[in-house]
């Protein structure tokens, strides 16, 4: 029928042609990108491994602290009667820094010098027997003691003269004799008695001890009445003023020898096996940008703690402050010369592959890369020390600029810069 439906169609004669034409155009693109990815020959850029002084270092924080210092406080609450210094001066050994009001410290150590004095009279009294008045009676019953005794003897030879005679009868005698020994036992008992006790010696003792330690305390106080520098530094933090009134233990004043400080650093748990006494610290502050202080460490770490979220050892190291530069008490970052070579062989770190724990990197030779096994040293953040494997000769692969990575044996073909 000539209306009826029929499959064919101008538009469905020409998609054997669009068919063909797509086809052909993947052809071509694979084809390219073929040509592009094919390993045979790859661009790359390379170095020359360069003899030079190498350092592996560790950089942390830290903070400053002086080594030689001292910090006056407040023996008790008083007033602060005059300070004759000012914040950052430069003192000498004994120099009078500042004075605090010593009337209640000289009244104390009076009292406690009259409590000493007391309870060494009272220590003496009890070796001698007591007061003088207890003395006094002790030897009038001793006196009476002895006359009732020489008393008794004398009745006793009486009447056993009488007796002999038949004047005195035998009972007369007996109560004579037991006169004497009960004379006898008393005067043994006076001369034989205990003046005091062991206990009461120890407890007299022991309040002379407390009192001595009194004084001492207190001629103390008095003595830090008067502040004086225990050696030449400088007063770097002095927050006393005069008139102002101070609770005990509040800070006076600090001082410290400012040409030898330290600084106390912290180190991460995986890098304190690379430390060791001795070694080269550079110190930088932020307040002075670009100056730089050298120290050495003078201690290890003994154990690890907690900082933040930080694992960390700390270290000390001495540093050289001649110029009094560097400030007590600031935040500082450190960096540790762990390790020093000098005319040692060193590439890129960028240079050097790894695979399953062995070191490689590839050598150009004839426009091929070669992979060969190196040995390597010490590295910081971009160099890397190489023991062994290559020389300096050779040239190194270090990056591709190629869809195909660097791979032992393919070709290869230097460019200056990847674009």
């Amino acid at each position: 029928m000539p209306n009826g439906t029929s499959n064919s169609s101008p538009g469905g004669e020409r998609r054997p042609w669009i068919t063909a034409l797509v086809i052909l155009l993947i052809t071509f693109l694979a084809a390219g990108a073929y040509v592009e990815l094919r390993p045979h020959r790859i661009r790359i850029s390379v170095v020359k491994p360069v003899r030079r002084s190498l350092s592996s270092s560790i950089t942390t924080n830290g903070k400053v602290e002086p080594i030689r210092a001292f910090e006056a406080h407040a023996p008790m609450a008083v007033t602060v009667r005059q300070v004759l210094i000012q914040e950052g001066a430069r003192v000498k050994a004994g120099q009078l820094l500042l004075v605090l009001d010593d009337t209640r410290a000289r009244s104390d150590l009076a009292a406690a010098e009259t409590r000493l004095k007391a309870a060494q009279s009272g220590y003496s009294n009890l070796i001698a027997g007591g007061s003088q008045q207890q003395v006094l009676f002790r030897q009038a019953d001793l006196q009476k003691a002895t006359t009732e005794r020489d008393s008794a003897q004398r009745q006793l030879a009486a009447l056993e003269r009488l007796q002999q005679r038949g004047a005195a009868t035998a009972d007369e005698v007996a109560a004579a004799r037991d006169r004497l020994a009960r004379a006898q036992a008393d005067l043994v008992q006076f001369q034989s008695q205990v003046r005091y006790t062991p206990q009461e010696q120890l407890r007299a003792q022991s309040e002379i001890a407390e009192a001595k330690a009194s004084v001492a305390v207190f001629q103390q106080v008095l003595a830090s009445s008067n502040v004086r520098a225990p050696f030449a530094g400088t007063v770097y933090f002095l927050p006393a003023r005069t008139g102002a009134f101070v609770n005990f233990g509040d800070l006076l004043l600090q001082e410290a020898d400012l040409s030898q400080l330290q600084v106390r650093a912290f180190v991460d748990e995986p890098e304190i096996g690379h430390l060791a006494l001795g070694q080269t610290v550079h110190i930088a502050w932020d307040a002075l940008p670009g100056r730089v202080w050298n120290g050495t460490v003078t201690s290890l770490p003994s154990t690890v703690v907690n900082r933040g979220s930080r694992v960390v050892g700390e270290i000390f190291c001495k540093v050289d402050n001649s110029e009094r530069l560097l400030l007590p008490n600031v935040n500082v970052s450190a960096t540790i010369v762990a390790n020093q070579r000098d005319n040692t062989l060193t590439i890129p770190r960028e240079a050097v592959r790894d695979d399953g724990g062995r070191n490689f990197v590839y050598v150009l030779q004839d426009s091929t890369l070669h992979r060969r096994d190196v040995k390597l040293g010490i590295s910081n953040l971009t160099l890397v020390e190489i023991l062994s494997g290559i020389s300096e000769n050779d040239v190194i692969g270090v990056q591709s600029f190629s869809p195909s990575p660097m791979s032992d044996g393919i070709e290869a073909k230097v460019i200056e810069s990847p674009s």
